[in-house]
C-alpha cells in the first residue's frame, strides 16, 4: 500500500507563522509528522506543541534503536536483522540463510521508520523476497522474528500507567486496516484477563520504556504475550484517536472523557521537550 507524504516546506512554516496557533495539537503519523521532523519545526518557531519532544520522538520512530534501547535495558523484544538497499538486491539465497540461522521463519518484516504499521508483512520463507521487494524504496527495512500470542497494548499519560487493553484481529495482526477500519471486526478486550501482578508487569514494562526514550504526553506501548513473558514491538508517541483508538478507549474505561483526555494532552504541551 503506497501513501503521499509530503514533507514540510517554507509554504507550511509561513502559514504557521501567520496563523500564530497558542498550541499546535500535534495528530500526525509517519514521517515528518510522527519523527521529530515537525517538532524541530515548532521547537524553533517557539510554537508549544503536543506529545514527545524532537529526540525522543525520532528514537521512538527508528525501530532500530529504540528496540537495542529496550534491550540493554532488560525489555525483551523480538530478535531482528536490518537490511539496506544493498542487502535487498543481492543473493537472495544468501539473504534466505542469513535470516534463517539468525531468525527462524516467520518473521515481520517492516520499514524502519515508519507509522500506523503501514507495509508491515508477516512473511514465511517461500513470499519473503516477493515482499521484501516491495519495501525496495524504504533505505532501510526491519526482519523481526514474528511473536506469535496474545496482543496486549499499553498506554501511558505523563508518567501516569493508564491502563491495558487487548486486541483479538480477525485480521493476521493488528494491521493498518484493522487499525482504522470498523469493518476490520478486531476485537477490543478490556479489562484483560491477566493477573494483576502480570498486568502491573506490563504497565511498569511500558512506563519503563516512555521513560528510557524521554517520552511526554501520551504514549502507547505495543506489547505480545506468549509463555508468560511480554515482548515489546514499538512504543508510540503520538496514539491514534479516531472511534477505533485505543487510548481513548482506556481513558473512558478509567473514567476519563474523551475531551478531558485532549484537554490534558492540550494543557501538557509545551516546547523543549
Amino acid at each position: 500500500m503506497l501513501y503521499d507524504y509530503h514533507q514540510p516546506d517554507s509554504e507550511f512554516i509561513s502559514k504557521i507563522k501567520k496563523f500564530k496557533p497558542d498550541v499546535v495539537y500535534n495528530s500526525l503519523h509517519g514521517r515528518f509528522g510522527e519523527d521529530g521532523y515537525i517538532q524541530a519545526l515548532l521547537e524553533n518557531l517557539k510554537i508549544k506543541y503536543t506529545h514527545s519532544g524532537v529526540n525522543s520522538s525520532s528514537i521512538a520512530m527508528d525501530k532500530e534503536i529504540s528496540k537495542r534501547i529496550f534491550i540493554r535495558n532488560n525489555i525483551r523484544t523480538p530478535k531482528f536483522l536490518k537490511l539496506n538497499s544493498f542487502d535487498l538486491i543481492k543473493n537472495k539465497n544468501t539473504l534466505l540463510k542469513n535470516i534463517e540461522i539468525k531468525l527462524g521463519f516467520p518473521v515481520v518484516i517492516k520499514p524502519v521508520d515508519e507509522g500506523s504499521s503501514v507495509d508491515v508483512n508477516i512473511c514465511n520463507k517461500k513470499n519473503i523476497i516477493k515482499n521484501l521487494k516491495k519495501l525496495s524504496s524504504y533505505k532501510e527495512v526491519l526482519v523481526e522474528k514474528y511473536i506469535g500470542g496474545r496482543e496486549i497494548q499499553v498506554a501511558i499519560m505523563g508518567n501516569k500507567k493508564l491502563g491495558v487493553i487487548e486486541l483479538s484481529p480477525k485480521r493476521k495482526f493488528y494491521d493498518y486496516k484493522a487499525k482504522y477500519n470498523v469493518k476490520a471486526g478486531t476485537k477490543h478486550i478490556i479489562p484483560v484477563d491477566l493477573s494483576k501482578k502480570k498486568i502491573n508487569e506490563v504497565l511498569n514494562l511500558a512506563l519503563k520504556a516512555h521513560k528510557l526514550i524521554g517520552c511526554r504526553g501520551v504514549t502507547r506501548s505495543d506489547f505480545k504475550y506468549i509463555s508468560g513473558k511480554f515482548y515489546l514491538l514499538e512504543i508510540n508517541t503520538q496514539p491514534g484517536m479516531t472511534k477505533l483508538s485505543l487510548v481513548p478507549e482506556i481513558a473512558a474505561y478509567k473514567g476519563i472523557s474523551f475531551m478531558s483526555l485532549l484537554q490534558w494532552i492540550i494543557n501538557d504541551a509545551s516546547i523543549n521537550r
